[in-house]
């Protein structure tokens, strides 16, 4: 089976070269980059990657035109934070052309402060990620994003890595920016909620992945992660209720 890996790119110097490497035995690398000015396009060529310049459209329609520059008919989308373990590699290497399966999910594993995260419902995490471009493709959500098909899909064994977040500021300003775009589609999809509902939701998102996902057995990680999705969710349905209010006079 060919292979085109495909990711998107915007100022991914910090973890590219070590998700470029794990690419290697693809038939090709190509990145649809948007205007990185901070060593990303150097370490694509060091890699052979073929890269070309695109707008910003959202994650699933971005996401979408970098998977129409390949040329072969199975991609395998990958984030320049992420990587493909040995096993996973070997895996996709032993297909054979052509397959029943339109697609394949993969189990991610994500590292958070130094510490691969293994509990806090992060793990396992099996997501589409290796597709047949002919029977199945991305949706056009802003964030949380997908692929979709309406054939088969099968799992592969393996793992890809996901190094996420360094730092717990890198981790908020993140939420921040995703939850913006999560509450602005909600908002257009007439969803709306109070501000004790915002809070019932953060509460329980805490009590969920800490107590009923066990992220207490990922120590101080697993605290600290869980404490963040749940003022992640509070952003989130607060931006909603703020929505539902209308403009505020600042009186």
């Amino acid at each position: 089976m060919r292979v085109s890996a495909v990711l998107i790119t915007h100022d991914a110097a910090a973890h590219l070269d070590r998700c470029l490497t794990s690419l290697a035995w693809c038939a090709e690398i190509v990145v649809l980059d948007q205007q990185s000015s901070d060593g990303t396009l150097e370490i694509c060529a060091r890699h052979g990657a073929r890269v070309e310049q695109g707008e910003w459209l959202g994650f699933g329609r971005t996401k979408a035109a970098a998977a129409a520059l390949a040329t072969n008919r199975w991609i395998l989308s990958i984030d320049s934070d992420e990587e493909v373990s040995e096993e996973l590699r070997d895996a996709v290497m032993a297909l054979p052309d052509e397959v029943d399966p339109a697609a394949y999910r993969v189990n991610r594993l994500s590292r958070f402060l130094g510490r691969w995260i293994r509990h806090c419902g992060w793990h396992p995490d099996r997501i589409v990620r290796l597709f047949d471009r002919d029977r199945a493709g991305f949706n056009e959500a802003t964030v949380h994003e997908a692929i979709e098909t309406g054939g088969e899909v099968a799992d592969l064994p393996g793992l890809l890595l996901h190094r996420t977040y360094d730092d717990f500021g890198q981790f908020m300003r993140k939420q921040d920016h995703y939850t913006t775009l999560g509450a602005a589609g909600a908002v257009a999809a007439g969803r709306q909620t109070s501000l004790l509902g915002a809070v019932v939701r953060a509460k329980f998102m805490f009590f969920r992945t800490y107590v009923l996902q066990a992220g207490f057995l990922d120590g101080w990680h697993g605290l600290v992660l869980c404490c963040g999705m749940a003022v992640s969710t509070l952003m989130k349905y607060v931006k909603i209720w703020q929505a539902g209010r209308g403009p505020v006079d600042g009186s």
